[in-house]
This record gives C-alpha cells, structure tokens and sequence, in this order.
C-alpha cells in the first residue's frame, strides 16, 4: 500500500525546514520506525522515521530543499524491498532516449554512460553538475559505493575533478603555481547556523546591551565538590557533582532578589516572571544551542546536574526537542570549559541578561592581608540597559559571587 512521508509538524515558532540527509533511497529496502530523512530547523533536527516495512519509491523534496509543516516530502510503499524501480527494458530496451529520462526523475538511479555506474544522492548530483564532474570519478563511501554530497565536494576540493568535454583553448603561459596548500572550500550555512547569526545580529542592533564584571573565588565550592563529589555520585545513580549545579542555584537564587534580571520586553510591556526557568547553553558540531532547565526554583542540585547531562547527551546526537529550547528566563554560558578566561555574552532574545562563567585560574590575591594564591574565575553579565540599571547588574553578580564563595547560603538560600 503507497502513503505518504510527511514533514512532522512544526510548532508556530518553526515557520519550515530544510531538507538535511535523505539516509534511505528510492528502492532501498528500510524496516519499521527506521530513520528515513534528518530535517533541520532553526532549532534541531526533527528525524522522520519509516512508518513501515517497504521501501521508499519517490522522493520529492532533495537535499536542501525547503518544506514547510506536515508536506509530503516522499511516497512510501509498504511490503516492498530490495530495488522498486519498475523494469520498463521489456518493451523499451532499446531506448536510451527514454531511460535517460527516466533516470532524470528518478534522483537516485545511477548515471549512465561512463564505465562503472555510479549511484548519486540528489545533493550529489546538483553539486556535480554545478561542477562539471563525471560521477564514474568519484569515489562513493556512501552505503553499496553510493556517492554522497561529501564526495563530490572532496572530489572538487582535492583537484581530481575534469571537465567532462573541454572544449580545447589556444596554448598560453600557465601561471606560476602558488606555493603551499591553498584548497577552498564553500559550504553554505547551515539552518541553524544561520539562525544563530541573526538573532545574534538582532540581539546586538535592537538591545542597549552592557557587560559588567567581576570575580568569584572557586574555593570553597571545589573544597566541598572534593569533600562530597564519590558520595554524591553513588547517592544519585552515578550523576556527577559539577561547578554547573551551584551555578544554577545561586542565580536562582539572586534572580528571586533583583526580578528585573528574571524579566523580559515585550514591545513597551515588561514582563515579569514568577519562576526561574534557566538556559543552559550547550555546545554541538551544528552550533549552539539553548535547552532550559524549568522551575528551578523547585530544583535540587542533583536534578539540576542529571538534567544538564541529559541535555548535553541528546544535544550531541540531535535529540532535544523543540519545546525544551524554547522559552527561558535567564541563560548561563560556559566559555571556561574551552579555555575563554574572559569574554562578554549576547543576550539570549528576549530575555535581559546572560551570565557568563570562565576558566578557572589560579592567581596570587589579597587574602586577609597576607598573599595567598587562589582558583579564581571571571564572571560576566550581559544584560540590556533599557529596563536593567548598572546598580541592579552589579548588586545581581555581586550577590552570586557571594553565594558561590559561601554555599551553604544557596541551601540556606539567604
């Protein structure tokens, strides 16, 4: 029985996707609930799984194709297997004519031609015509030699690539080669990539944004990680006590006492939030991304831990979903994890401050009146002048350096 593969439903803050990796081609025998198409927004990789035992038999939206919520991007044929590709050689066999026209509708038949057929992926085969590569001189690494868009791009990239049919040119002086590799390489941006450069873009024109800083020393809070990390650790089903869980709770804690910095604008209006829901910013291979913790108010520092763990995991492999990246009150940055030792955050739109954590340093510093050295740690708060004055940003940070260099005042919470 045909059906149809559709795009998942979007949420009204997703407007449409592209088209990322078609991982299964027409003909190309896939089993129930297997990964059919990776589709990227501009906040994660929605996956769209088989709905069935078949096979694919059409595909209609390429790679980098743009689709919009719930179209149909292929036609599904369940029960089928191995190669769907009707055989119209029986009464056609001699017209090329005709199964070159076939093989141009049909995005995954190989080309025809050279020796040594080549399988190619729609993006694959755009690149290569944009280029003028034979397919028959790629290399495939894709499944049963298939030749992925990775191909051709390397294949381009590395010089192999020929014309098909140059046309000859009169003989002129050849330049004088450059000296060194200078291989270039154009990509185009990814979705979220360039997601990511327009709120940046918006979050910088449209705030009066201003970064405060100041230090915390790390001490006290490494002494008690030392003191209790293998205790913690086997208390709570192997989740690990980090620098992250204090973070957490002591900005919870200081956002409850300067409200202005938990608030968003919207338009004229200031919105004030009765709950904390903090963002944690998560690195990943496709860029940054945002999932928020909710309520943290009502957080112990294990929850806040095992949650950031299984936000950091499933970041990785492209499995948040779009709903715990969306929202948040307040976000938290960790540039020290890659050895930034100072830097100045962008607001996280809409919200009106970000806190950014650095690397830890030891330093020499003035400790009763003696030298002593230090872990210390810059910290940075970003926040937007329009509706945070310099006197609450300040008292803000002060206050979480406070809690962070005595933490028994964030279980205290005074």
């Amino acid at each position: 029985m045909s059906t149809d593969i559709k795009a998942p439903t979007f949420p009204e803050s997703v407007q449409d996707g592209t088209i990322a990796t078609w991982h299964k081609q027409p003909g190309e025998a896939v089993s129930r609930d297997e990964l059919i198409v990776d589709i990227e927004t501009d906040k994660v990789v929605l996956e769209v799984v088989a709905p069935a035992d078949g096979a694919l038999t059409e595909v209609l939206k390429g790679e980098g194709d743009t689709v919009l919520s719930n179209e149909v991007i292929a036609k599904f044929e369940a029960g089928a297997g191995g190669s769907a590709k009707a055989d119209s050689d029986s009464d056609e066999k001699g017209d090329a004519k005709e199964a070159s026209a076939e093989q141009k509708d049909d995005s995954s038949a190989p080309e025809s031609g050279d020796a040594g057929d080549k399988i190619l992926s729609p993006a694959a085969r755009k690149i290569a015509d944009e280029n003028n590569v034979n397919p028959a001189s790629v290399k495939g690494t894709g499944k049963d030699g298939r030749v992925t868009k990775e191909d051709v791009l390397n294949h381009v990239t590395s010089g192999d690539s020929k014309p098909a049919a140059a046309a000859p040119t009169p003989a002129a002086a050849a330049p004088a080669a450059p000296e060194g590799d200078r291989v270039e390489k154009r990509v185009p941006m990814t979705r979220l990539r360039k997601r990511i450069a327009e709120r940046l873009l918006e979050a910088t024109s449209t705030t009066a944004m201003l970064t405060t800083f100041n230090e915390v020393d790390m001490g006290p809070v490494m002494e008690l990680r030392k003191q209790y990390k293998d205790k913690f650790e086997k208390i709570h089903n192997g989740t690990r006590l980090g620098f992250m869980g204090f973070f957490v709770k002591a900005a919870t804690e200081a956002l409850k006492r300067f409200p202005a910095v938990n608030a968003s604008l919207d338009d004229n209006d200031v919105v004030y939030h009765g709950y904390q829901d903090i963002g944690v910013a998560v690195s990943t291979e496709k860029g940054l991304v945002v999932p928020v913790l909710r309520s943290t108010e009502n957080m112990s520092i294990a929850e806040v831990e095992s949650t950031i763990r299984d936000f950091g995991l499933r970041a990785r492999d492209g499995k948040l979903g779009i709903d715990e990246m969306t929202g948040g009150t307040f976000t938290i940055t960790n540039g020290g994890v890659f050895g930034s030792l100072l830097s100045t955050p962008i607001l996280n739109l809409p919200q009106t401050a970000i806190l950014g954590m650095h690397k830890i340093q030891e330093r020499p510093m003035a400790v009763n009146g003696e030298v002593k050295i230090r872990p210390m740690m810059y910290l940075a708060l970003s926040y937007d002048h329009r509706l945070i004055d310099g006197k609450e940003a300040v008292q803000f940070l002060v206050a979480i350096k406070e809690l962070l260099e005595d933490p028994a005042r964030i279980l205290l919470e005074i």
